[in-house]
């Protein structure tokens, strides 16, 4: 049965609004599922990759058999004994390598960790409470922040102090490990700050959108 009364073009750019609405949900959609289950994701790995530099490998980020150096040990081969020798306090001043630094270093690096440990369910939490909202994500890219200058700042302590005693080539998984916590730190950041650039540019449309669909005063 013909509707009467409405032009056909009308009707034709109607239907094409429609259609162009359908298409546009499907990227919002994906924004909104995809974004924060990856986000999810790298924190997850994050977790996993300082569990084992700093649990597992306990810190140590050059593990080699004539040399064991890391947050908790500073070992180097004992020629005359013919084993590793684990340096103390005295032993680190008269090399020039300061304690202090080191223990800074080490309070820095495993309060990331810490970070990391309750990071995760604050994820959860704002992913189900701040859904489709950017309050709760901007937080999240502070706190992203926060652990990158820490991690940063220890893991560069640690080397400052350490570097005439450490070779490019002996650094073991531990070090790798915590360069990959770096890398997904970067990534989950540029995630972050991509759904927060989706989800303003959603509520400008939404805005955009209510205004259209109020009355016109005539």
């Amino acid at each position: 049965m013909a509707i009467t009364g409405i032009p056909t073009a009308a009707l034709t750019m109607v239907a094409r609004k429609q259609a162009g609405t359908r298409m546009g949900e499907l990227p919002q959609w994906c924004a909104m599922k995809l974004l924060p289950v990856l986000a999810l994701l790298e924190a997850v790995g994050t977790l996993a990759l300082m569990s084992y530099a700093l649990l597992y490998e306990a810190g140590n980020l050059v593990n080699l058999p004539d040399k064991r150096i890391g947050f908790y040990n500073f070992c180097l081969w004992n020629g005359t004994a013919g084993e590793l020798q684990c340096l103390d306090t005295e032993h680190l001043r008269a090399m020039g390598i300061s304690p202090l630094q080191l223990g800074l270093a080490r309070v820095c690096v495993y309060i990331c960790l810490v970070f990391v440990l309750f990071y995760l369910p604050f994820v959860l939490n704002v992913n189900y409470t701040f859904k489709g909202q950017g309050e709760g994500w901007k937080m999240i890219r502070i706190i992203l922040f926060i652990k990158m200058i820490i991690l940063s700042g220890g893991l560069g302590m640690f080397l400052l102090q350490t570097s005439h005693w450490i070779h490019p080539s002996d650094f073991t998984g531990g070090f790798l490990a915590l360069l990959g916590t770096h890398a997904l730190l970067l990534l989950q950041i540029l995630t972050v700050t991509v759904y927060l650039s989706w989800a303003k540019h959603t509520h400008m449309c939404q805005n955009h959108l209510t205004e259209q669909a109020l009355p016109t005063k005539i």
